[in-house]
């Protein structure tokens, strides 16, 4: 099958709407097993209250992310992008069908053992989001903006829809005998069942829809060698595009570190978007509140807060005057959430739960908001060669 065939004129728009609403399904399969995990915070600290889990486990979580996706990124021209994103939401699978046999395991019951089972689970949810969000976000940036605005809405929506699940399966639950293990085993299940409609989408649905096909023959023609098996997944056969054979500037890349310093600015952005965000959310608001009105309630309805604000900011960027673009705009309001640090404590310290949940609500759609401005800005200059009909 020839390029040109495959990238004719409808090519470039034809699904494009169905492969928004399966980038938005996989931003939400990205997130919902890791927000399943965080939502339940209630149910595992009432197993290990000696052990602070919604601030272990997101310490555990973290440096595998971390560590996972910068070793990932320095190998990236080598590697599978279809294996690694599969790989990724395999694991999130998994891993989710491992919280259910650890705690019919142990019958629902605490210890040192259990916690460590636990925090390894955890650890396994980093790897794989280091697999998918590293993995889909740069073959999403190969595509047009809308397809990373979703992907990046539904990893905010499945937090959004983590805490309402929460919240009626705690209503639901909350007089019955073990309800608390009730609600979160129900979520455990939830959450396989997302994960795995995720791998099915990825391996099956998304590579044959015209639109992304389209794209990936364009960094192929590039000279990318990592959509080889996205391409043959959807029925296409690579091949060696003439062009990048006579000039070899088409085959021309820049290195990893040229990029990071010509984009240093944006990955500081990222960096301190989230160790503001997660010095917050979710330890302080689980553990360090106080004690208010809505009792075990509190903390659930917090979480929530954020997590549909979070929503509600990554879409705010739709709208072409709200969008900030300016690189040192960027960072002036990034450096100024700072400041919810001080205002956090004074809070808790002073304040009654109302203005919690209207600064927890700042946090969210301030943090949603200033991650789809630095991720959909920072690619621009960077150009997919385009593919003669």
């Amino acid at each position: 099958m020839s390029y040109q065939t495959e990238t004719s004129e409808a090519s470039r728009n034809e699904g494009k709407y169905i492969a928004m609403i399966i980038c938005w399904l996989l931003g939400n399969g990205s997130l919902f097993a890791w927000n399943s995990m965080l939502t339940i915070e209630d149910y595992y600290i009432y197993l290990f209250p000696r052990y602070h889990p919604t601030r272990v486990l997101t310490l555990v979580y973290q440096p595998f992310a971390l560590g996972t996706v910068a070793i990932l990124a320095y190998n990236e021209a080598k590697l599978n992008t279809r294996k690694r994103n599969l790989i990724g939401y395999t694991l999130f699978f998994l891993s989710s069908l491992l919280l259910i046999v650890l705690d019919v395991a142990t019958s629902g019951k605490g210890g040192i053992g259990v916690f460590i089972g636990v925090c390894s689970i955890s650890a396994a949810f980093g790897v794989a989001d280091a697999h998918v969000q590293g993995g889909m976000v740069g073959d999403l940036f190969l595509m047009c903006s809308e397809f990373n605005q979703s992907f990046l809405a539904g990893l905010a929506a499945s937090g959004a829809l983590t805490s309402a699940l929460r919240l009626i399966t705690k209503a639901a639950f909350e007089n019955s005998q073990d309800g608390l293990r009730k609600g979160a085993m129900m979520f455990f299940a939830i959450s396989g069942f997302f994960e795995l409609l995720s791998v099915l989408l990825y391996a099956f649905i998304f590579p044959k829809v015209p639109i992304v096909k389209y794209y990936r023959l364009k960094a192929a023609a590039e000279g990318s060698m990592t959509v080889s098996a996205d391409l043959a997944a959807a029925g296409i056969q690579k091949q060696r595009h003439q062009g990048a054979e006579e000039d070899p500037k088409l085959s021309e890349r820049l290195t990893n570190k040229q990029l990071l310093l010509q984009n240093i600015d944006y990955a500081i952005d990222v960096y301190l978007i989230y160790v503001l965000t997660l010095s917050i959310f979710p330890g302080f608001l689980s553990e360090d509140t106080g004690s208010h009105s809505l009792g075990s309630w509190y903390a659930l309805v917090l979480i929530a807060m954020y997590n549909v604000w979070d929503l509600i900011g990554r879409y705010l960027p739709l709208l072409k005057w709200l969008k900030l673009t300016s690189r040192k705009g960027l960072m002036v309001a990034i450096l100024s959430r700072f400041l919810f640090i001080p205002a956090f404590y004074f809070t808790a310290k002073y304040g009654d739960q109302g203005w919690m949940i209207m600064l927890t609500s700042f946090l969210g759609l301030s943090n949603g908001y200033l991650t789809v401005c630095v991720l959909t800005a920072a690619p621009k200059g960077y150009k997919i060669l385009e593919i003669t009909p």
